[in-house]
């Protein structure tokens, strides 16, 4: 499809709205110095998109070409208007989502909204003091979203209330960055190694993971903000020997003052990495909460994924973390999975709310470049995980579990959207601490993000792989210095 621009050069955002209709297609851009140069109509689908100023107002109009068929909308907006040229920006995606829905015959449910974190926005609208009929209005309206998504993030933003509610004003979570991974899954785009390719380097990374926990703590120990959650993130932290995790997590439990903790996580992500010795090692060490994640209880999808387990392991490793008498277990299941079938999926999403779980966490498939999965893309696999995504959502919210945090991500079949779960009172901190950006995060660890949250965001990256954070550890241990003086003068401010 090709891209007409005239008048204006809003290339990003109108990209973002093709790709919500054709997700696989590749995009050619023209730009116009005016209309009057649009003689020549390009061969194949294309959009005209146009904004003339006038005196007082702009006409935005879009003019859309598929399949031989066409479609225009039009729209005059005031010159005068506060943020005149993200309006326009805004308007004119909002012309081409209906002009490219009358001719497909699609309407993705979230409608123009691209962004990561939807939530965000209702919440926006709820603290304007807006009822929830005037910001169903507003989304529908504006946004183009359907009733649906409305409801599960409306409710979501409510479900979050008591999470933030009983944050401690000056409070940051730890995240700590293992990235290793038995093998890597096919649809993976995180940043991590696998433990055959990177055995010899990781005791190497776990020195100097302690050595940053201790140096960090040593710096914002006297910031007087409160520990308020951690999360042991990657990668797959049980892909490391029990001691390793051990060494870490004492590592913690000495250097920071963990006694206001709400909440400890550890994923154990990798059905085949976890032991009774590891889950021991977590629970007697603070960890009050685990994530256990199948993908899918069907061994056929497992093994086109490349996860090297079975579903007969992730029961087994399941219920091994039962017995262990965590606070909050956590199963992760994902809609779209190649080879996959929707009853497939409702077979995995059955057995999965049969074990009770306190949380569950649907995810739509996202296929990033970086990931080793090659999937020719199709109509029929968006139809199919939105089709998975409506079951889950129903079944869910029929079994009396409650969603608590929701987000998305480029390129997810279907245009969904990844949901939290939760029986009720136990839904995940530090996950709505994050995707809320409600609170600063002390990331320690290669590709792990420092977030200091003072009236606006200051990011700190340490290196994303762990040779690369190794070799450049002295950067390492200067950012944390730089991201705490950042933390000790927003404390000194609010006090």
């Amino acid at each position: 499809m090709t891209l007409i621009f005239s008048g204006n050069s809003f290339k990003y955002e109108l990209e973002a709205v093709c790709k919500l209709f054709f997700p696989v297609e590749g995009f050619s851009f023209i730009f116009l110095d005016d209309a009057s140069q649009n003689e020549q109509k390009p061969e194949g689908d294309y959009a005209f998109i146009c904004r003339i100023e006038g005196v007082k107002n702009s006409m935005l109009s879009v003019f859309a070409s598929v399949d031989g068929r066409g479609a225009i909308e039009k729209e005059r907006v005031p010159m005068d208007e506060n943020d005149y040229e993200n309006d326009c920006e805004f308007r004119l995606g909002r012309l081409l989502f209906k002009c490219l829905s009358k001719l497909t015959g699609k309407y993705p449910e979230w409608g123009i909204l691209t962004g990561v974190r939807p939530v965000k926005l209702i919440n926006k609208l709820r603290n304007s003091g807006l009822s929830y009929d005037e910001i169903k209005f507003r989304l529908e309206t504006e946004y183009l979203m359907t009733d649906g998504k409305i409801d599960i993030g409306y409710k979501t933003a409510l479900n979050q209330d008591r999470i933030i509610s009983g944050m401690p004003k000056k409070s940051f979570s730890l995240y700590v960055s293992i990235p290793f991974c038995p093998t890597r899954c096919a649809y993976c785009s995180f940043v991590s190694q696998t433990v055959s390719s990177f055995k010899k380097l990781m005791p190497e990374y776990v020195d100097k993971l302690c050595e940053e926990i201790r140096y960090t703590a040593n710096l914002v120990n006297d910031s007087n903000f409160t520990l308020d959650t951690v999360y042991f993130g990657g990668g797959t932290p049980t892909s490391l020997e029990a001691s390793d995790l051990e060494r870490i997590m004492k590592t913690v439990a000495e250097c920071f003052d963990t006694r206001h903790l709400r909440e400890y996580t550890v994923e154990a992500g990798r059905p085949d990495t976890v032991t009774l010795e590891k889950l021991n090692v977590i629970k007697d060490n603070g960890g009050d909460r685990i994530s256990v994640n199948p993908q899918t209880i069907h061994n056929s999808v497992l093994k086109e994924i490349g996860r090297a387990h079975t579903a007969e392991q992730f029961f087994e490793s399941y219920n091994l973390a039962k017995t262990i008498g965590y606070k909050a277990v956590n199963v992760d299941l994902i809609a779209g999975l190649p080879t996959d079938t929707y009853d497939g999926f409702k077979e995995t999403v059955e057995s999965i709310i049969a074990l009770q779980p306190e949380n569950i966490t649907i995810h739509a498939l996202s296929i990033k470049r970086a990931s080793d999965l090659m999937l020719t893309r199709q109509e029929s696999c968006d139809e199919l995980a939105e089709s998975m995504i409506k079951y889950a959502t129903e079944r869910l919210f029929g079994t009396g579990y409650e969603p608590y945090y929701l987000y998305r991500q480029k390129n997810q079949l279907g245009n969904q959207e990844n949901i939290g779960w939760t029986k009720p009172g136990l839904g995940g901190i530090y996950n709505v601490n994050i995707m809320e950006e409600v609170q600063t995060i002390i990331a320690v660890g290669a590709g792990g993000t420092t977030k200091i949250i003072d009236g606006g965001f200051e990011r700190f990256f340490n290196p994303k792989y762990p040779l690369e954070y190794i070799k450049h550890f002295d950067t390492v241990l200067a950012r944390k210095e730089e991201a705490a003086r950042l933390l000790l003068s927003a404390g000194e401010a609010n006090e």
